[in-house]
């Protein structure tokens, strides 16, 4: 249960407060006794990280901010610190909790808020232990106590909300979460949130001849779906819609090509680049953030059964090119390769896909970076690692050299699926380039997403990587078309 988000002018003394400070100054706001006040002056001069003050009815949270030049470090820590402190203070039950500041910049109890609510989150939904139902998870409401603007935490409240749908569509188990079931989920966010949705059904992708889609579906006894999302306000600023594509494999056995040992526990996170995108759509509608932005979502399962598709096959693909097939395993770019393709019928400004592809990108840059791979204009990657800065998923390019797209030659077709074993997430890069008419960021979260344990809020078993980016990265594309006129 994620807590209410309000805003309040003023701190009662009964209240439990998270007060950040700039310095070692103790507000009197706080109202704590000179004991108290010489407790936390000699913790302040041994700089702990944070410090904790138990008073009869209430208990008072003071975080120090480290000395840091690089600002969207300082960000970070205070992420990190609300993470650190999340179970001290889910122990102390409380039914609110305030969040405020002192001589440092006011956005820290918005980063700081942030952290504590993804540290928050949990997945319990199939949890049955006796009154479980009658638990409450405090604090139920947070108070944000400062000079914080309205639309910062609509932001801060649509951003975490998604975030934690988001996750929570990325944890379901495959037989619970199939294809047909993901569009169902998706369309119920659409209705809440603003945006359409489309969901086109086994006949239409055949009718398309989404040959990708199509093949990596033949095992299953599940149906594709292809959905569409918009988000089309009357005042949009771009003349060009830009596409977000998320691959949805709900889960991935490896195909003929099963993956052995522990390689398939977790294949049902293989969705993420579509739970993703459906959280950033649900962000930018809940927000009203003036930008037409269109989401592909190409779904299926990938299994080795009935007339699974095999290694050899030629395959023809929506934009009629023919692809050899030469692991099953590389199918999530078979099937997002259908939808770059589609992507041309809205002449976008740019294409951005997102996925769980590669396990070479988690090999190259661990959890602490998402790879990316483009031939768009530089302008776009310089706000995309800015923003990437500020909400911390870093992003790290990896060189799109043509000389790299040789290795996807075929003998018997216009390209294979797969090329050697050396550079493996920049192949399936340049594989995906090839059907994408217009400029393309291809953003592989493999590394990032599917972690095996916490890192600090971005919690493991499905984090929802590259959700904050996107959507920080999209809502600062409109702030720069507002600036121009």
């Amino acid at each position: 249960m994620k807590p209410e988000i309000r805003k309040t002018s003023q701190i009662s003394p009964e209240q439990s407060v998270v007060c950040i400070i700039g310095n070692d100054h103790i507000p009197e706001r706080l109202n704590l006794t000179k004991a108290e006040i010489g407790y936390a002056q000699n913790q302040l001069k041994a700089k702990d990280e944070y410090i904790f003050i138990n008073s009869y009815n209430r208990c008072i949270y003071l975080i120090r901010l480290k000395d840091e030049n690089i600002h969207y470090k300082v960000r970070e820590e205070l992420r990190r610190t609300s993470y650190n402190i999340r179970k001290l203070i889910r122990e102390n039950n409380h039914t609110e909790l305030v969040i405020t500041y002192e001589n440092t910049y006011s956005e820290a109890i918005i980063d700081f808020t942030e952290g504590l609510l993804l540290s928050f989150y949990s997945f319990d939904k199939y949890k049955t232990v006796a009154g479980k139902d009658d638990k409450k998870s405090y604090p139920l409401t947070i108070w944000l106590h400062g000079d914080i603007a309205d639309p910062e935490i609509s932001w801060l409240i649509n951003l975490t909300d998604a975030v934690y749908f988001t996750r929570d569509l990325i944890k379901e188990p495959v037989n619970q979460l199939n294809a047909t079931s993901l569009a169902s989920e998706i369309k119920k966010i659409g209705n809440s949130a603003g945006f359409s949705v489309e969901v086109l059904t086994k006949g239409k992708i055949e009718a398309l001849k989404m040959g990708g889609l199509l093949a990596v579906n033949k095992g299953s006894v599940d149906p594709p779906v292809f959905c569409i999302l918009e988000w089309h306000p009357e005042k949009s600023l771009n003349k060009k819609p830009i596409v977000l594509v998320g691959k949805g494999i709900v889960y991935d056995t490896g195909g003929l090509n099963i993956k052995t040992g522990d390689f398939m526990a977790g294949m049902n996170e293989d969705m993420a680049g579509a739970a993703t995108v459906t959280g950033v759509m649900h962000t930018l509608a809940k927000c009203n953030i003036p930008l037409h932005v269109i989401g592909l979502i190409p779904s299926t399962d990938n299994r080795p059964g009935g007339n699974a598709y095999t290694q050899g096959d030629i395959i023809t693909m929506f934009n009629r090119m023919t692809v050899e097939i030469g692991n099953t395993d590389a199918e999530g770019r078979l099937i997002l390769a259908d939808a770059l393709s589609y992507a041309s019928k809205y002449s976008p400004e740019l294409i951005i896909d997102i996925a769980t592809l590669t396990g070479s990108a988690a090999m190259t840059f661990g959890n602490q970076a998402i790879a990316v791979m483009t031939n768009a204009d530089r302008k776009y990657i310089s706000l995309l690692e800015e923003c990437g800065n500020d909400v911390y998923e870093r992003i790290a390019e990896l060189p799109f050299w043509e000389e790299y797209g040789e290795l996807l030659k075929s003998d018997v077709a216009d390209t294979k699926n797969i090329g050697g074993r050396e550079a493996g997430a920049i192949i399936a890069g340049k594989f995906l380039e090839k059907f994408a008419e217009y400029p393309l960021i291809h953003m592989d979260i493999a590394g990032t997403e599917m972690l095996k344990k916490d890192d600090y809020y971005r919690l493991k078993n499905g984090s929802a990587s590259g959700l904050r980016l996107l959507s920080t990265f999209l809502r600062r594309i409109a702030a720069k078309y507002s600036d121009k006129k």
